[in-house]
């Protein structure tokens, strides 16, 4: 399950009041996840994994939407806060397989940094001895990136190699940040087994600048 970006019926197209875009959109996160309950209860899981799915939903709309209404100082802002949320509502639906964790000082998820070049480690563990590698968001996109700001993650000398434990640094690039931009990525990570790739998930993560 995937999402790249939708703007709510056009709606910030059509105003430009901030705090009135942050109440459409803030509706829409709570509409939307309606949906992603919904996935959750076509999968008839085990309870535990109902729960866990679930909680990862009403967790990611309570922390992005005090995200839009605290954090986000534009419509852009806000449509950056808003599409991680649903990015993060469908990871959380499609469910976590696999321990894998991206991490911006010490923080995962929703997370703070300072203009400049940004470190992010990432850490995954396969299943039952399986190696892990670094994928692809889609296709022959690497990583997904949307912000207010121009930011990047650096694609040169990346690890293509299998690992039993991934423990790797990324950098992103936000040299021209400011303060109180925003940046959404997405790290993708597949699971391997004899060389070929068996399950893939990718972790959303938001940086404050501050």
């Amino acid at each position: 399950m995937d999402y790249d970006g939708l703007r709510v019926d056009d709606a910030s197209l059509r105003t430009d009041n901030v705090n009135d875009y942050k109440v459409t959109c803030i509706d829409f996160i709570k509409d939307i996840s309606k949906d992603y309950h919904a996935w959750v209860d076509y999968y008839h899981l085990p309870e535990d994994e109902d729960k866990r799915r679930r909680a990862g939903i009403d967790s990611t709309i309570e922390r992005t939407n005090e995200w839009i209404a605290k954090v986000a100082q534009t419509i852009k802002a806000v449509d950056v806060v808003m599409n991680d949320g649903i990015q993060k509502m469908a990871e959380s639906t499609a469910g976590k397989p696999f321990q894998i964790g991206v991490f911006v000082n010490g923080s995962s998820s929703y997370t703070v940094a300072k203009p400049g070049i940004i470190d992010v480690n990432v850490k995954v563990a396969g299943r039952k001895g399986r190696k892990t590698k670094l994928g692809f968001h889609f296709k022959n996109d690497r990583f997904r990136i949307e912000s207010t700001c121009d930011a990047y993650l650096d694609e040169d000398n990346l690890p293509d190699e299998e690992f039993e434990l991934m423990d790797i640094a990324l950098t992103l690039h936000a040299e021209e940040a400011k303060q109180r931009d925003v940046i959404s990525f997405t790290v993708t990570v597949s699971e391997m087994e004899n060389g070929t790739e068996i399950d893939r998930r990718g972790l959303t993560t938001v940086v404050h600048v501050v």
